[in-house]
């Protein structure tokens, strides 16, 4: 579609890896967003994920999480080799990644965060995650989006 580029999609264009853009309407202030994303895309919500900007021991992480549950805090600050973790302000996030809140992707970020994706990707054929604007998702492969992030995977969410 024309209009939807982003550096998300750029990387994933310039890399030749398979991908589909999906666009969608949900208020950016909405509760329980993620679900609402998944409701409006019309696909399971444990496909859905969810990109947030941590600290892990003071270094910035992005965790990968499924919108069907909450991020357990010390299970990424394991996996992330350190002792704490705790959500990144709103504004350093933005600031670190180029995107906005409701818009940030673990692709194609200003500084390239390291990341952590949750384990129950890898069981999926496809994932959806941020395309870099809200309103806009990218559907791909979890190994895709592994390789492409060199991260990590783990278990990563509370129920």
């Amino acid at each position: 579609m024309a209009g939807q580029g982003t550096p998300a999609t750029a990387l994933l264009v310039k890399r030749g890896i398979a991908h589909r853009t999906h666009p969608y309407q949900v208020a950016p202030d909405a509760p329980n967003y993620g679900a609402l994303v998944a409701v409006a895309l019309g696909v399971a919500p444990e496909r859905v994920f969810k990109s947030l900007v941590t600290a892990v021991d003071g270094a910035l992480t992005v965790a990968v999480v499924p919108v069907t549950g909450e991020l357990d805090l010390k299970a990424l600050a394991a996996a992330g080799g350190g002792k704490r973790a705790a959500l990144a302000d709103r504004a350093v996030a933005e600031r670190a990644t180029g995107y906005v809140r409701g818009g940030i992707s673990p692709l194609g970020q200003r500084r390239r965060l390291p990341t952590v994706l949750d384990e129950s990707a890898l069981d999926l054929p496809t994932i959806f995650v941020s395309a870099g604007r809200r309103g806009l998702q990218l559907e791909l492969a979890a190994a895709d989006l592994v390789a492409l992030t060199d991260a990590r995977t783990a278990p990563l969410q509370t129920r």
